[in-house]
């Protein structure tokens, strides 16, 4: 029983360092990638959509974005919300296709980023918290009901700090690394 416990206590950690990494994937960085309009939702047929389902987004260079919609009659309505987003990007449309262009991001803006990367990552710490919290309650439930003694609840506590520290581990290296990504001009 207590295994299983901390086998759903590591995969809901697992989850929420994805969730981050999703996260931290839409933050703008120097360089154009398609995760930066991973938020954006184009009006199709009156629902609004994903823009990344109903077209597809490359980045033909570092600075720009082609987003080639499945339905050439879309491009007008994606251009004019990818630039009425509150992304701050100016989306034209060429032909068939849309270009947006990356601005460079200022000095100011990359310590913005930098502190919005950071708080992002303090979050999903307190999250990892609230899971451990959670596992080291249900162990203690576990030795209330009869079924654990205190060894085994410290033992199997210990084996939930060593999962807590690898993921906290982990979800520093990933803020590092997003960090040097934004600040690289």
């Amino acid at each position: 029983m207590p295994k299983q416990l901390i086998a759903e206590m590591e995969r809901k950690m697992k989850a929420s360092l994805q969730d981050l990494e999703k996260d931290l994937a839409t933050l703008r960085t120097g360089r154009a990638t398609p995760a930066l309009l991973d938020k954006v939702t184009v009006d199709y047929y009156g629902t609004p959509t994903p823009l990344s389902q109903v077209a597809t987004i490359s980045s033909p260079d570092p600075r720009q974005l082609l987003i080639a919609p499945w339905e050439k009659s879309l491009a007008a309505t994606i251009a004019n919300t990818i630039s009425k987003s509150d992304l701050g990007f100016q989306a034209t449309k060429d032909g068939d296709a849309v270009r947006v262009s990356i601005p460079a991001l200022n000095e100011e803006r990359r310590r913005d980023m930098v502190k919005l990367a950071g708080k992002k990552a303090e979050e999903h710490k307190v999250a990892i918290r609230n899971v451990r919290r959670e596992a080291n309650e249900g162990l203690r439930r576990m030795e209330k009901d009869g079924g654990l003694t205190k060894d085994d609840i410290q033992r199997h506590e210990g084996e939930v700090q060593k999962i807590t520290d690898r993921i906290t581990a982990e979800i520093e290296r990933i803020r590092a690394a997003k960090e040097a990504d934004i600040l690289e001009v």
